[in-house]
């Protein structure tokens, strides 16, 4: 099943993303993690590519467990940085293969000291790229990732827009967003982004901080407002880890609920492969899962 046909569903639902090991000791760990999510039957599993691109093969082995094996719809994510056009076109054939349907498509983080403009002189300097790509490959359906608070190389919302417009014209089905802790930016953008005339899903992705040093990777990977009653609650339940958990995954609930009041009906969740997070937010959310008007 396409993940556009779960996401324009008008059930409500969560679906988790997981991230591969960096080696292969980990590796055994890891799907162990991933299994124990995917036993919580979310609408889908994303399998993140990597620091780096470095963990495409692993994404492939992982997404293809969880789809074939423990029978949850898989989304593979797929990077482009550093990537010659043989292995894109190898890798795609590879998710064929594997029966991998749904791929969400991004350019990848830079490598350390790269400098933007060298990406000019790739075959695929931008995600949208990647996107034309993927579309001419086969039946795919893709996701592509936005930023709420603006991406970190963009000078300017309204030249993140317009990149954004461009991935969705390239034939993007929906969009995913970064992680963000004020409901409210969400909203300032979805309307921004409709007055582009951007019109395809746009699924919240929704990171719980269940410790106070996954703020300061927040604050790198993203540059994330941190709302007044979140760095409250981190200053005051940071150094006790079992509150500090807790506080986390009620702030997370807290934010889930909202947009679903607010007509969200699908939300992301970045687990950390932490099943106990996943299993909490769901259990907690079942009531609103479940409820329809």
């Amino acid at each position: 099943m396409k993940m556009i046909d779960f996401i324009s569903n008008e059930k409500r639902s969560l679906s988790f993303e997981v991230f591969p090991p960096k080696t292969d000791a980990a590796f055994d760990g890891v799907l162990q993690a991933t299994e124990e999510i995917a036993e919580l039957k979310p609408s889908f599993i994303s399998v993140t590519y990597g620091a780096g691109g470095a963990g495409g093969k692993y994404t492939r082995e992982i997404a293809s467990r969880l789809q074939n094996a423990d029978g949850v719809e898989t989304m593979a994510h797929m990077t482009c940085v550093g990537a010659g056009r043989e292995d894109v076109e190898n890798y795609l054939r590879q998710l064929k293969e594997d029966g991998i349907h749904n791929i969400m498509a991004l350019r990848g983080d830079l490598p350390e000291g790269m400098d933007p403009e060298k990406m000019k002189d790739s075959p695929f300097p931008h995600a949208a790229d990647l996107i034309r790509t993927i579309r001419k490959a086969g039946d795919f359906c893709i996701g592509a990732a936005c930023y709420p608070e603006v991406h970190p190389e963009s000078a300017t919302q309204e030249e993140d827009l317009r990149y954004l417009k461009e991935k969705v014209e390239a034939g993007a089905d929906f969009l995913t967003t970064q992680m963000f802790f004020d409901n409210n930016l969400l909203y300032n953008f979805l309307y921004k982004l409709r007055e582009k005339g951007v019109t395809v899903p746009v699924v919240p992705g929704i990171m719980p901080i269940t410790n106070a040093n996954q703020v300061k990777r927040a604050l790198k990977l993203s540059g994330s407002f941190m709302p007044r009653r979140f760095t409250s609650l981190v200053d005051h339940f940071g150094s006790a880890p079992e509150a500090m958990m807790r506080a986390g995954i009620i702030y997370a609930c807290d934010q889930i609920i909202d947009l679903f009041a607010n007509g969200i009906r699908h939300v992301h969740v970045y687990t950390m492969n932490k099943p106990e997070i996943a299993r909490a937010i769901q259990n907690a959310l079942e009531p609103m899962l479940e409820y329809s008007e």
